[in-house]
């Protein structure tokens, strides 16, 4: 059985290849009802209007993460810090920066907030 911090790099890889691959499905098993998304325009959007966001298709291409953080704080709640690279629709490699939030809500992870930096993303 994998540990906290195992689990939670691997969540985190699903959220991320999620992005990538618009699976909305994944993503409602695997955010809070009360979830919350800023974006790098600095919208700030709830859990269904993140949902529909990721159903409309992914704006860039070759997403993946690298240098995750997952920091422990306490034995419910994680903050995830970590890098990606991608490409944008016209094809330049670009690098962004994001920041998730997790809590254990009645023994399961489930990702709280996100925020996310980066340009053309």
């Amino acid at each position: 059985m994998p540990n906290d911090v195992e689990l939670l790099t691997e969540l985190n890889h699903d959220y991320v290849m999620s992005v990538r691959y618009s699976n909305v499905k994944r993503f409602d098993e695997i955010l809070a009802k009360d979830f919350l998304c800023t974006n790098p325009d600095a919208s700030l959007l709830d859990r269904s209007q993140f949902l529909a966001l990721i159903g409309s298709g992914a704006r860039i291409t070759e997403l993946r993460e690298d240098e995750v953080n997952v920091r422990m704080i306490g034995e419910n709640f994680a903050i995830i810090h970590a890098r990606i690279r991608y490409k944008s629709k016209a094809g330049v490699e670009r690098i962004g920066r994001y920041t998730d939030d997790w809590a254990k809500r009645d023994g399961k992870w489930l990702c709280v907030s996100a925020h996310t930096s980066g340009e053309d993303f």
